[in-house]
């Protein structure tokens, strides 16, 4: 038995018999089978394991986590296993869950063991850990990416279903670039910290990986919760993701501070992934990243190493041996500074902040590279420092202007290298990154992780508001083609771009004036099915929208790829007997290209 450890898979397993047992096994045979003795500092014993989901009891739908197994980076406290945050001399033995480890447990989740990291979480490589380097899931010669490193291929080996870790600098997204998963680094203070070994407690927060989008925002929605005993904690809300209209102006670095470090290869798959977003019909504005760049710089300088340096001051003037040289190095820095010092760096950054207050205010998001290119293990042996910083290119601004942000898996590079992008937007945009990401996750051919599991074929449905009707389009009114004011006009919005059922011929109309296409239902399977979308439209619009619609065209029932049925453009049969039939190409943006 092997069930994909997606919460959707794991919740059809258990409606049709299966047991958190039979997972839980089926969770330690591929610990074995993976073998990697540096992903875990703490395993949970079999049979203790074994004993918590026998008292689960019954399936229990209504709690969301029922039976899910999940890991937790070992700077976050679990009631009996020791935290260390990766330094032997550290370790001590919590009695009590940390706030977001107690939620996600209450809804039924089952933690399996402790994740390594970079030590006290200061690294984007995972290599910076007496307790060894987890192999990344993909390639064992790159590096795995930190500090969440343990956590990150825990869940790319299909060993959990999701992971906790932290993001201070963009350690709960760098992994999830490096091994083909998602990572979703939730707005400052939505997740409490209490429970937890801060890096730098103002500017951080505990994070999710997963294999889907839905899995991780699912995650986020349970662990979302307001703690009065953590000073950082804010009433933060974690709706139910819905459909985003098209048109969202969406920020890329511009051609003069974009940064690839000579990967070429990289800047391919980073414009594959803005090709996406500007085809599902949002508006790509290049705009200049150089100030960002210069917030970035701020997190490794002044009051924020300083921060650091509050964790493990005592420790480094007691015990220096039992810290890791580099995180030594980087932290000592905090010795050369004074309070003055710290309060320029606040004022400095709220220079930069403000600097660049006019430009996002015209955006709606972000999307970056996750990372601007690959590191091996042999690159961080030669340069322990460089590469870790050039990997946090377009992470280390995000926390310190208090944004939210969301790694996604993105179709392969040309190399096979995995591709990722990461979309951020101001704090408590969590749902709306979760929505504008699948046009990116569900492009191309993609299997989960390093796991084999196929990713599904589309992430599950939207929420659409209760006065509004699913609309299928094949034609003029795509996304940027001539007749898609018809839907915005009415205030229509892009909810996803999908295929329909591999059941319909599609057809150049071949008419005179504006071209348009004709898709009518065939009794034959054909080999794909036609490339659509499907637009959200206020009901009260539709018979006014129906009435501009010319013969041989109407509106009927389209079965979607993933067997649901909308409303959506047919032809009539007659209507075809001299049109050209176009059905091998599948794709109206795509003809049109071609001709």
């Amino acid at each position: 038995m092997s069930i994909p450890l997606t919460l959707t898979d794991l919740r059809a397993a258990y409606c049709a018999g299966a047991t958190p047992a039979q997972v839980v096994e089926q969770v330690y045979a591929r610990i074995a089978e993976v073998a990697d003795p540096a992903m875990f500092i703490a395993l949970r014993d079999l049979d203790d394991v074994l004993a918590e989901v026998a008292a689960l009891g019954d399936y229990d739908p209504d709690r969301p986590l029922w039976g899910v197994p999940f890991a937790v980076k070992d700077n976050i406290d679990v009631a009996g296993l020791p935290t260390t945050a990766a330094c032997p001399a550290w370790e001590y033995h919590p009695s009590e869950d940390a706030f977001v480890v107690a939620r996600l447990r209450a809804a039924g989740a089952v933690v399996i063991g402790k994740t390594n990291l970079d030590q006290f979480a200061t690294g984007l490589v995972g290599v910076r850990s007496p307790y060894g380097v987890p192999r990344n899931a993909l390639d064992p010669d790159i590096v795995p990416g930190g500090s969440s490193a343990g956590s990150g291929v825990s869940v790319a080996q299909g060993i959990v279903a999701f992971a906790l870790g932290t993001d201070t600098a963009g350690s709960g997204r760098v992994p999830a670039a490096l091994n083909n998963i998602v990572g979703l680094k939730p707005t400052l203070g939505a997740w409490s910290a209490r429970g937890s070994v801060p890096a730098c407690r103002s500017v951080e927060t505990i994070s999710v990986f997963a294999l889907t989008v839905q899995d991780a925002y699912q995650v986020f929605q349970v662990g979302t919760g307001y703690d009065a005993l953590d000073p950082y904690c804010k009433r933060i809300a974690a709706p139910d993701i819905a459909a985003v209209p098209g048109g969202q102006i969406i920020g890329i670095p511009d051609a003069a501070s974009i940064r690839f470090f000579g990967d070429d290869i990289q800047a391919a798959s980073f414009q594959a992934s803005v090709d996406l977003l500007a085809a599902a019909g949002h508006q790509i504005k290049p705009i200049d990243f150089e100030p960002l760049f210069a917030v970035a710089d701020m997190l490794y300088q002044g009051a924020w190493v300083a921060e650091r340096n509050t964790v493990i001051q005592e420790l480094l003037a007691t015990n220096p041996d039992a810290v890791h040289p580099v995180t030594a190095k980087i932290t000592r820095h905090a010795d050369t500074l004074s309070a003055t010092d710290a309060f320029r760096g606040f004022y400095r950054l709220r220079e930069l902040a403000r600097s660049v207050e006019p430009e996002l205010a015209a955006l709606d998001l972000l999307c970056v590279p996750s990372i601007p290119t690959f590191y091996s293990r042999a690159d961080l042996e030669a340069d322990p420092i460089g590469p870790n910083s050039r990997l946090g290119t377009y992470t280390n601004f995000v926390n310190l202007l208090d944004m939210c942000g969301l790694a996604v898996p993105t179709p392969a590079r040309s190399d096979g290298r995995p591709g990722s992008v990461t979309l951020l937007a101001p704090a408590g945009k969590d749902a709306k990154l979760a929505a504008l990401s699948e046009c990116l996750e569900m492009a191309g051919a993609r299997t989960l992780g390093a796991t084999g599991w196929p990713r599904p074929d589309r992430a599950a449905p939207l929420a659409i508001p209760g006065d509004h009707s699913l609309l299928a389009v094949c034609g003029a009114h795509l996304s940027g083609l001539p007749l898609n004011g018809q839907l915005t006009g009415r205030g229509g919005y892009l909810v996803s771009a999908t295929t329909s059922a591999p059941y319909y011929r599609f057809y150049d109309l071949n008419e005179a004036g504006l071209k348009r296409p004709g898709m009518v239902r065939s009794p034959d399977k054909q080999p794909q099915g036609i490339a659509i979308e499907v637009w959200a439209l206020p009901t009260h619009s539709l018979g006014s929208f129906l009435t501009a619609i010319p013969a041989p065209l109407g509106l009927g029932k389209v079965e979607l790829a993933d067997g649901t049925w909308v409303t959506g453009f047919v032809c009539e049969a007659a209507g075809v007997q001299s049109a050209i039939d176009i059905t091998d190409i599948g794709d109206w943006r795509r003809y049109l290209a071609g001709r």
